[in-house]
């Protein structure tokens, strides 16, 4: 065989090569896109500001998107509800997802029909320690020991449907699987989602929502 011939027939398959090399980057890179667009996941925190939520507490945006709560001097205890922040929508069933970082306590509260009472009229994952995942004033399960990363991002992941069935999962082992009877604790199957004030410093980052179908109506 020709020195010509060889060297035509390299090039050919390089050609080749690089042709099919960018048709599975293009394939790869629509697939992800696609797969993004199709969990159907929005941002409830836009990593820039506070828009979208209210709160009279100081909560700070920080570099690369993280929500940080920093407790001005004589700031303390939970009871002082307008320091939570609190979304401006109301939601009904849904999957929540952040990350959260703790130092100190807090909690994630959801379906609060009253922003003066969200204790009686709402649920509330708690946030502290190994106990990160528990609910609050529903029969439930802590946490098992080693879930919870101290001084790490930590990973929450909330659904909620009907009236009501929680599932919360920390760090991706799951929690709590539990059914509580809304109609009895007169909550409601809709309302604000919340990050409480507890007077402690907290983080949290990439909070995104996914509206079940019960939840849209």
């Amino acid at each position: 065989m020709r020195f010509r011939e060889i060297t035509t027939m390299k090039s050919s398959f390089a050609v080749r090569l690089a042709y099919v090399l960018v048709c599975f980057t293009v394939v790869a890179h629509g697939g992800s896109k696609r797969a993004t667009a199709a969990d159907d996941f929005v941002p409830l925190f836009n990593g820039k500001d506070l828009t979208g939520w209210k709160t009279e507490g100081n909560w700070v945006v920080e570099e690369d998107g993280v929500l940080s709560l920093q407790p001005r001097e004589g700031e303390s205890g939970w009871k002082r509800y307008h320091h939570y922040l609190w979304t401006e929508k109301q939601y009904g069933d849904f999957v929540l997802e952040l990350d959260f970082k703790l130092r100190g306590n807090s909690g994630v509260f959801f379906r609060v029909g009253d922003l003066a009472e969200p204790v009686k009229t709402g649920y509330e994952v708690q946030m502290l320690g190994k106990y990160s995942g528990s609910l609050i004033g529903i029969r439930g399960n802590f946490p098992d020991e080693g879930i919870y990363r101290p001084k790490e991002w930590n990973h929450l992941v909330l659904t909620v449907r009907g009236h009501v069935h929680i599932v919360v999962e920390v760090n991706g082992h799951k929690v709590n699987d539990v059914t509580a009877d809304g109609a009895k604790t007169r909550r409601p199957v809709k309302g604000y989602i919340g990050l409480q004030d507890h007077g402690q410093p907290v983080s949290y980052r990439n909070i995104r929502i996914k509206e079940l179908d019960g939840g849209k109506k």
